[in-house]
């Protein structure tokens, strides 16, 4: 058990320093949204293609939130998960502070031009879809996942920056908004890159679960 925790906790640590690094490191290199949210969703769909086999590709607490508040994934094991996913932003962000001195390392921002509750609402949407695509490409046994493995996934996250990413850097993850965060020391209404995803995914997760699995289950029997 121990052991196949470790190799699940290395390809999520790796899977998520990659989000990190890329994406936070587009916007550090001065990438334009398009470029941007191709590096967001071209990192996550190769990471995803590369070890979904072995943890199922999160990448993000989100993800893992939805495994667990379905029953799919036990609390110790997210918990593994978490702290995977956590501490390989904070690598990705200690190195991109590094490379980039003075910057602050892709930290996501709620645009002037909306208020909190807007881009808390942005940012729980845009993680909905992101959690409704992964239960169904990878969660549902009907899905498509062995077929196209993560590109649905990273296609998925490239749409969400291409429309969240000038209202609130579209983060959509707790773990890819907290590594900059904390390296970058830039808390600015830090709740919602928490808040948002956790309650968007959790929602897109029940809400599959509820319509589309448990009745397959069902069914089977």
């Amino acid at each position: 058990m121990q052991q196949d925790w470790l190799q699940r906790g290395t390809a999520e640590f790796v899977g998520a320093f990659a989000l990190t690094f890329i994406g936070a490191g587009s916007i550090a290199a001065g990438a334009d949204l398009v470029g941007v949210a191709l590096a967001h969703g071209l990192v996550i769909a190769v990471m995803v293609s590369a070890v979904g086999h072995i943890s199922g590709g999160h990448f993000n607490p989100a993800v893992t939130f939805g495994f667990l508040v379905t029953g799919r994934m036990a609390l110790p094991l997210a918990v593994v998960y978490w702290i995977a996913q956590m501490v390989g932003a904070v690598f990705a962000a200690i190195l991109l502070a590094w490379i980039f001195p003075g910057d602050l390392v892709g930290a996501p921002a709620v645009t002037d031009g909306i208020g909190v509750g807007p881009a808390l609402v942005v940012e729980a949407i845009l993680t909905f879809f992101l959690v409704w695509v992964v239960f169904a490409t990878a969660a549902d046994p009907r899905g498509t996942f062995a077929s196209i493995a993560g590109l649905a996934i990273g296609l998925t996250i490239t749409l969400d920056v291409l429309m969240g990413g000038p209202l609130t850097g579209a983060a959509m993850n707790p773990s890819r908004a907290f590594g900059p965060q904390l390296i970058g020391g830039d808390w600015a209404d830090a709740w919602i890159y928490y808040l948002g995803p956790l309650g968007g995914g959790a929602a897109a997760a029940l809400l599959y679960e509820t319509l589309y699995l448990r009745p397959a289950r069902s069914a089977a029997r």
